[in-house]
């Protein structure tokens, strides 16, 4: 019994060593298609091999390389592997190499290692840190000359080769070997080499190229701006715009848009290592296998874009394989084949649309009676007034909703113009806008007060467009009706409350207005009061006392005056100087600017022209109210004793009047500076958000103007663009 455990464990033993663990480090990252392929071909050799198990991992050195993330590196492999027993590390491309040479004692000591992948490879980097007796592998070398030779055998006119590569450590080490190659074909063709362009310039010299041309697609994982691209990416960038043949130098941009080339491949990297690794696992020593220093390359061609640019392979290079090749019938009677598929498809898609047609014109008529039934309930079902008329301007009907807007029935409609239910003057421009609509075929929209049989007052936004017959011909208008009185009322509602919010500071400035009347006034009383006691009064001095005191009246009662102006709201626009408007702002918060120690400067150089803009007055005052206010408030906010600049500009052209309104008193943060305008949006403790987003209404809704913000160096800049006098004339027309 004894010696039957003891036999069962020394099997268990047995099987237990048969076990094998391989350690696969690539330098780059997963979906790199290089390093994909050489995982995939491992993967594949080691398949039928159920006893080794392969562990990857990936150092991602396409993005970071700094010797400080490799030690880091280091340390987290030591912690995550402490408790693995590795039989045989695989290190794939230059920095996974280097990386097994540095960390090898401190990592993988005594284990063998193999490599692939490795650009300029050299011996001596083997000697130099001892690791002759624990390394072997495959080199990675693109044979250039080849390559050169192919693409003048294909195209034994190319006069102008242009090189694309990039300055990644393999770009690097290409540019190397392909100096000698520059030196010797340059006398043969032209050769342009890139190495450092953004890739919007790259374009723009390909789409220059002719027919004698070609590119050589070395490497392209980052432009001169810094931007990435993945392998796929950058290829199909040159790809979209080159009317070239692109030749390449790796497997992984088959299919992508090369033609072709002898191509370094990541597939046979990886075979021709994991047969290295299979020898190992069985007993072979690393020193026993020898490096294979030439590269294991392959003719690869890509079968569409060769037919793209009519080349011929065969007539050039005997051993080579194609890809998306089609079936050897199919290629050599290709026209045949696609004009026959072509003409069985077109005789089965005219059988099928013929039996199509006849069960579809039996379900038109029933479809038709159906459709027009739900038009009709449709149109009554929208909350919008339509109406539609033909050409000549009669109506042909309308819905629910405008019949019961005019308090008119459906039916009575039909047969009437614009002329029934319009004012004249509405009714006129109704017909101006057609004409001009029936002879565009575009499209209109206009704002219009109607007056309602009921005395109510609506305003309504009137859409239109032209519809066509079915034959072609014109058929007439379409116009839909958006009823936007409450919209309005809301809008001027939250104006009020804008000027109500800014009443705080209208208060403060009335202080500061009446502080030195005050004052006069109370200077004068008592000087009267001493000449009275003293007997001293004078008719004289009584009638000047009573001359400076009006003045200080009147003085204080028009302040009053323009702020019982500036809350009134403006019922319609009209046409108003731009600078009366800044002078009665200023008539209320001059004193208040310049105890706030601030240099206010008005640029107004037209003073032999009065600049008029066309908009809601109040409003308008409103707006440069909130803006002046709150470029005082922060520079008072400060609490500097610096002196502060609010500067004022008024430009004109020919059809905006332009207001900037620049302070000093420092930027708006970035971050925050696109959304000023939006409403409830504030950095106040107590704000309300509502002052610039009313701005932005009153400016661009209701005045048809611009309003913006910028920094420029320390410069805070608010400007506004309104139309001047001219555009009165550029109103909307109504219906």
């Amino acid at each position: 019994m004894n010696k039957l455990f003891i036999l069962f464990l020394l099997f268990i033993n047995f099987l237990y060593a048969q076990n094998k663990e391989v350690l696969l480090l690539h330098s780059y990252h997963k979906g790199y298609k290089w390093s994909d392929d050489i995982s995939k071909a491992i993967e594949e050799k080691f398949e039928p091999h159920a006893n080794i198990e392969l562990t990857t991992l990936y150092m991602d050195t396409k993005r970071v390389v700094d010797p400080i993330y490799l030690d880091r590196l280091a340390d987290l492999y030591k912690e995550q592997l402490r408790k693995r027993n590795f039989n045989l590390i695989i290190v794939s491309d230059n920095n996974a190499f280097e990386f097994a040479i540095k960390y090898h004692e401190y990592l993988f000591k005594d284990l063998p290692v193999l490599f692939c992948g490795i650009n300029n490879f050299d011996k001596a980097l083997l000697d130099e840190n001892f690791m002759t007796h624990y390394m072997s592998g495959v080199v990675e070398q693109v044979d250039l000359e080849k390559n050169f030779k192919l693409i003048l055998g294909l195209q034994p006119d190319l006069k102008k080769l242009l090189i694309i590569n990039d300055q990644s450590k393999t770009g690097f080490a290409v540019k190397r070997d392909l100096r000698p190659i520059l030196e010797k074909y340059s006398k043969k063709i032209d050769i342009e080499y890139i190495d450092n362009i953004d890739i919007k310039k790259l374009q723009e010299k390909i789409k220059k190229l002719d027919n004698t041309s070609a590119i050589l697609f070395v490497l392209l994982f980052k432009d001169k701006t810094g931007k990435y691209f993945t392998y796929k990416q950058s290829l199909k960038e040159i790809r979209s715009v080159s009317n070239v043949p692109i030749y390449g130098l790796w497997d992984f941009y088959l299919d992508y848009g090369v033609v072709g080339g002898l191509m370094t491949s990541a597939v046979a990297q990886g075979e021709a290592v994991s047969d290295m690794a299979l020898k190992i696992l069985n007993g072979t020593k690393p020193y026993d296998i020898p490096i294979l220093e030439t590269s294991p390359n392959r003719y690869l061609f890509d079968y569409k874009e060769l037919t793209r640019f009519d080349l011929e392979v065969e007539e050039i290079i005997e051993n080579y394989k194609i890809i998306n090749e089609p079936h050897g019938f199919i290629r050599k009677y290709t026209n045949l084949v696609v004009a026959t598929i072509t003409i069985i498809l077109i005789l089965i898609i005219m059988v099928l649309s013929m039996k199509a047609n006849i069960q579809r014109r039996k379900v038109v008529e029933k479809d038709l009676q159906n459709r027009i039934k739900f038009d009709k309930v449709l149109l009554d079902t929208l909350p919008n007034p339509i109406y539609y008329k033909n050409k000549d301007g009669k109506f042909l009907g309308c819905n629910k909703a405008f019949s019961t807007l005019l308090n008119i029935p459906k039916k009575d409609v039909i047969g009437k113009t614009a002329k029934d239910f319009f004012a004249p003057e509405i009714a006129k421009r109704n017909e101006e806008v057609d004409r001009k609509l029936l002879s565009t075929l575009g499209t209109n929209s206009s704002e219009v007060t109607l007056h309602l049989p009921n005395n109510h007052m609506k305003h309504i936004i009137i859409n239109k467009a032209v519809y066509l017959n079915n034959d072609g011909s014109m058929g007439g208008i379409v116009c839909i009706l958006d009823d936007i009185t409450e919209r309005i009322q809301q809008k001027q509602f939250l104006i009020q409350q804008g000027k109500l919010a800014e009443m705080g500071d209208m208060v403060a400035a009335i202080a500061h207005q009446w502080n030195e009347p005050l004052v006069e006034l109370s200077a004068q009383v008592q000087d009267i009061q001493t000449s009275f006691l003293l007997n001293e009064l004078k008719d004289l001095e009584v009638q000047e006392f009573v001359n400076d005191s009006m003045v200080q009246i009147k003085y204080m009662s028009k302040t009053l005056s323009d702020f019982r102006n500036f809350l009134k709201p403006s019922t319609k626009k009209s046409l108003f100087s731009i600078r009366k408007s800044f002078e009665e702002i200023f008539e209320i918060i001059s004193k208040q600017i310049f105890y706030s120690n601030i240099n206010l400067k008005f640029n107004y150089q037209y003073e032999n022209e009065e600049l008029l803009i066309y908009g809601y007055e109040n409003e308008f005052k409103q707006v440069l109210l909130n803006l002046i206010n709150n470029a005082k408030n922060k520079i008072i906010e400060k609490k500097s004793d610096e002196k502060f600049n609010l500067i004022i500009n008024i430009s004109h052209c020919e059809t905006f009047t332009t207001v900037e309104i620049i302070d000093d008193g420092g930027n708006i943060d970035d971050s925050i500076i696109d959304k000023i305008f939006e409403p409830y949006f504030t950095t106040k403790k107590d704000g309300t958000g509502f002052g610039l987003y009313m701005a932005k209404v009153i400016i661009e809704d209701k005045m048809n103007g611009i309003i913006s913000v910028q920094n420029k160096d320390e410069n805070v800049i608010f400007t506004l663009k309104l139309p001047h006098n001219k555009g009165i004339n550029n109103e909307n027309h109504a219906s």
